[in-house]
């Protein structure tokens, strides 16, 4: 299969360096000589210099020999074109980055006048997800698979006595549950019954919801029901607008702290019910007048990490509930798990994330991102062309960094074991490490043409 990238950008750079861990022959195109040394010095892809709105430059590419543009540019309009460019030279599916709320509006329009295919936006993505984990009962986070009949949760163990220092084979209570991955001092690993646990260690568990539950009062966790009523958002930018809107419309109060004031004034003609405060949402003065520990929830989604991080902090330690921060620097992610925050989001891994869902065709329901992209959850539909259907687990020779979490059976969650069968038309989500994807795709490659045929044939 053959991509093109253009925009070099942290996206640009995220994609290729996923797709350079498969079997995708990725070029990655850029006007910044400079951004595209960087690049060599870090992956096997190819790389150009050029501008991608330039009809020459594409058919100087081959362009018309590709199976995918995706144009990740910092403009919405250059995007749009770039795609409309290539489609008409006869690349066969494009991807555009488009994050202007006006352009969101009339998607439809765009996408059927300018040949796009495909439209991602990582802020609305991202604001998405927020509301997801927002409007939720329950105050843990957690990811759904299977419709719903599944739930894969974060817990950091702390020293919690019977979890510290024992062997997972050895601990009580597991029962119908598994423990897929566990995050340790910013590595990712599969772990198998003798993996012996460690102080705050957060481990990744898949099971039923209700034993999922259980598992959380038993670690300690907060397992009340609670209803976001009051959300303070810092951050007036895309994000901050996208969520504003939407909480909104589940009759939220919201307030959102804006710097800058001419964005407060476009807030205040954009949104309906929310307050706008004018003000620098680090003071603590402010947020203290505009009572931040009555809230249930506070985002930090300014453009600065640290911001967003450091704020998350202090509203959680005047008592707020649920703190949630935008990040976009990858380094952080491995402190994270050490930060009182209940959940720090990066708008470049969940696009990432939506463009490999998109790119691996039908048979793959959703992919998330653990740790940056050192990890991967995937859920597959299993058809009877694919090499894991009808053997038992134990005898498709799985390396040690993939590990079948679920399966939904007829309706069903199996929480499977050694001798477990995988069915045609069975759910099945899996956890891999980045190291392993290669042997991963094989598993779920289809032996009708192989596993981009649906997407490429239309379906």
């Amino acid at each position: 299969m053959k991509v093109m990238i253009v925009g070099a950008g942290k996206l640009g750079y995220k994609l290729a360096e996923l797709m350079d861990k498969e079997d995708i022959d990725v070029t990655l195109v850029d006007i910044d000589f400079k951004t595209l040394e960087r690049v060599n010095d870090h992956l096997d892809v190819l790389t150009v210099v050029g501008n991608g709105i330039q009809i020459g430059a594409l058919k100087e590419l081959d362009i018309q020999t590709y199976d995918l543009l995706i144009a990740t540019t910092d403009s919405d309009e250059t995007n749009t074109l770039i795609c409309s460019l290539a489609k008409k030279l006869k690349c066969k599916k494009t991807i555009a980055r488009i994050r202007n709320p006006e352009f969101v509006e009339q998607l439809d329009f765009v996408k059927s006048e300018m040949g796009i295919d495909y439209i991602i936006n990582p802020d609305l993505t991202t604001a998405i997800e927020i509301e997801r984990y927002l409007l939720k009962k329950y105050n843990f986070y957690s990811d759904d698979f299977v419709k719903g009949k599944v739930l894969m949760v974060d817990f950091n163990i702390g020293n919690i006595e019977g979890f510290v220092g024992r062997k997972i084979k050895d601990i009580e209570g597991l029962e119908g549950i598994l423990i897929t991955a566990i995050s340790r001092e910013g590595d990712l690993i599969i772990p198998n019954g003798s993996t012996k646990l460690i102080e705050y260690d957060v481990i990744h568990v898949i099971g039923k919801s209700k034993i999922i539950k259980k598992l959380g009062e038993r670690l300690g966790i907060n397992m009340e029901k609670r209803h976001t009523k009051k959300v303070m958002i810092l951050g007036g930018g895309k994000i901050g607008y996208y969520l504003a809107q939407r909480l909104e419309e589940s009759n939220v109060n919201v307030v959102v702290i804006e710097k800058d004031k001419s964005r407060c004034q476009y807030l205040v003609e954009k949104l309906n019910h929310t307050m706008i405060i004018h003000g620098d949402g680090t003071d603590i003065n402010l947020l203290e007048e505009e009572d931040l520990a009555s809230m249930d929830a506070f985002i930090g989604a300014t453009d600065f990490d640290e911001q967003n991080l450091l704020m998350a902090l202090v509203a959680k330690q005047s008592g707020v509930n649920k703190t949630i921060a935008k990040i976009s620097r990858p380094n952080y992610v491995h402190i994270i798990d050490k930060l009182d925050i209940d959940i720090a989001l990066n708008p470049i891994n969940i696009t990432a994330s939506d463009i490999l869902k998109i790119i691996r065709g039908g048979k793959v329901v959703s992919v998330s991102l653990l740790l940056g992209g050192e990890g991967e959850v995937t859920e597959v539909i299993a058809t009877e062309d694919l090499p894991i259907v009808g053997k038992p687990l134990s005898e498709l020779g799985l390396p040690k960094g993939i590990i079948i979490g679920a399966i939904l059976h007829k309706g069903e969650v199996i929480i499977p074991k050694g001798n477990t069968v995988i069915h045609k038309g069975d759910r099945i989500v899996a956890f891999s490490l980045a190291s392993n994807m290669p042997t991963f795709k094989k598993m779920i490659k289809s032996n009708k043409g192989g596993i981009f045929s649906e997407l490429w044939n239309g379906n």
